[in-house]
């Protein structure tokens, strides 16, 4: 794990790709959607024909940080032929809108989308140190901004709080015909991410956005990581 942070700073590369991200959560026991690196279109191929569509794919790229507003992202691909005409239009809209951005390919992903969205980041405040956001995502936290955070590191009765912290905290319990979260999984993750926080002080934001959450499990979809800049190695 720590070889990607080295590597990264090394390069002086503060914003990790979500490949790298996703491998360095994941060594934290937080649990990530299965994502694999396509570096051609062959490859693209062959790791579909091993996952089940409906597909997700985005471009990766350190040159990329927002995928989504350059067409780097396309959700719902069913079947090898879209993957083939999604990989050539993808990267033809990133050259677009970069030509210099070096790509090291593309990530394929299962789509999970039978559960509640959450969002748990981290960020670092100059005065208090790392601070732990948790609340639900999609248009809860886009519109209603119901959130809750804790400084890091949290204790177990920390993680139990926050959950009971946020406006929207009976949707958790299954209210309005939403799922039950296994709530003690739930806590266990957002421990997780406060430990794998404190065990690296290089880290400067972390950003699991969305986690998606049902009765049976919950998947970090996406993740995000930022390193110090004044981190050196």
């Amino acid at each position: 794990m720590q070889k990607i942070i080295n590597a990264a700073l090394k390069e002086k590369r503060y914003l990790l790709n979500e490949i790298e991200s996703k491998n360095l959560v994941k060594s934290y026991k937080i649990p990530v959607v299965t994502t694999k690196l396509a570096t051609n279109l062959k490859e693209a191929r062959d790791i579909a024909s091993k996952l089940k569509f409906p597909l997700v794919m985005k471009i990766v790229s350190n040159d990329i940080s927002h995928k989504s507003d350059i067409g780097g992202v396309v959700l719902g691909v069913s079947s090898l032929r879209e993957v083939d005409s999604n990989y050539k239009s993808m990267m033809r809209a990133v050259k677009k809108a970069n030509k210099h951005a070096v790509i090291q390919g593309v990530a394929m992903q299962p789509m999970v989308d039978d559960g509640i969205e959450l969002v748990v980041g981290v960020t670092t405040d100059q005065q208090f140190g790392p601070v732990l956001m948790f609340g639900l995502g999609g248009v809860f936290v886009e519109f209603m901004k119901d959130v809750s955070f804790k400084l890091i590191p949290l204790r177990k009765v920390d993680a139990k709080n926050i959950l009971s912290e946020i406006k929207s905290k009976e949707i958790l319990l299954g209210a309005r015909g939403f799922p039950k979260i296994d709530l003690i999984k739930l806590q266990e993750l957002i421990l997780n991410v406060s430990n794998f926080v404190q065990d690296n002080p290089e880290i400067e934001e972390v950003d699991l956005n969305p986690v998606i959450a049902n009765s049976k499990e919950m998947l970090a979809v996406d993740a995000r990581i930022v390193l110090k800049h004044q981190a050196t190695k």
